[in-house]
């Protein structure tokens, strides 16, 4: 394991430079989404009732937040604001994906550069079925357990009895959704290998325990990571904190083309 981490580490620091892209892609993806919710909440706020408002002005303020709801076109361009960020990050986080694995296979084999554009004009058609394919595959348990949690949720007395309600399933959810998501990153490198997807996807299945203590030993120096920073920014708040926090994401940028580097190393290392 030590050795994958070690090749993992020194193959994401060659992609330093898409390291710093994924960055701030993901700020300017964050600025978008903080612009969108806040468009949304500010409004609702103003008309929230100040000071300690009575029940009867609570009343008010969601019978009338309801009938904006249901009865009205409020919510509509929200909706269609909200299913076209939506797309655009099904769209863009693929090519970013291929890009990278491309890059990262080139790299292993010449040593020469990286070739993140060749590798979305490449494979960006698999990468984006693949990803979709995923995407669709890890939100289908929710047409189950979401009603579930709800029935869950309007019936429990307490915390506590909601919690031992639902999250069973919510844990059987993240399980589901890890295996999904290193399955499809074994399929993923045999498109970039050129090798087609059933023969790595069925080297991700035989070895599917060591590929995923590798992958939970990464999760988990990035889960550390993300505890430290945390404390920090707790612990001495200020510039050095604001310093730390905003570095973090850098970090974080960092750790995700780490883990995908070892998992790349180890793909690698058991093709035939």
């Amino acid at each position: 394991m030590n050795n994958y981490i070690k090749q993992g580490w020194s193959l994401s620091i060659k992609h330093f430079h898409l390291v710093i892209l994924l960055f701030l892609y993901q700020l300017l993806w964050g600025i978008v989404v903080y612009r969108f919710v806040d468009s949304v909440v500010a409004p609702l706020l103003r008309r929230f009732p100040s000071g300690y408002p009575s029940e009867a002005a609570m009343s008010h303020f969601l019978a009338e937040a309801q009938f904006q709801l249901m009865k009205t076109d409020l919510i509509s361009p929200y909706l269609w604001m909200l299913a076209g960020l939506f797309a655009a990050r099904m769209l863009l986080s693929p090519l970013i994906n291929a890009g990278l694995l491309h890059s990262m296979h080139h790299q292993s084999r010449s040593g020469e550069g990286t070739r993140f554009l060749e590798g979305i004009r490449r494979n960006w058609k698999p990468f984006i079925l693949l990803y979709w394919g995923e995407a669709i595959l890890s939100l289908s348990p929710g047409a189950w357990l979401l009603p579930k949690a709800l029935d869950a949720f309007q019936q429990s007395a307490s915390i506590a009895s909601l919690l031992q309600k639902v999250l069973p399933g919510a844990g059987l959810w993240v399980i589901w959704v890890c295996i999904l998501h290193l399955l499809f990153l074994a399929a993923q490198y045999g498109v970039t290998s050129q090798e087609g997807i059933l023969q790595p996807l069925w080297r991700g299945i035989r070895h599917f325990a060591s590929y995923a203590a590798l992958s939970v030993i990464m999760w988990g120096i990035s889960s550390a990571f993300s505890m430290v920073t945390a404390s920090v920014s707790l612990l001495w708040a200020g510039l050095f904190a604001l310093i730390i926090h905003q570095g973090y994401h850098l970090l974080r940028s960092l750790m995700k083309v780490w883990t995908l580097a070892a998992q790349f190393e180890y793909l690698q290392s058991k093709q035939a």
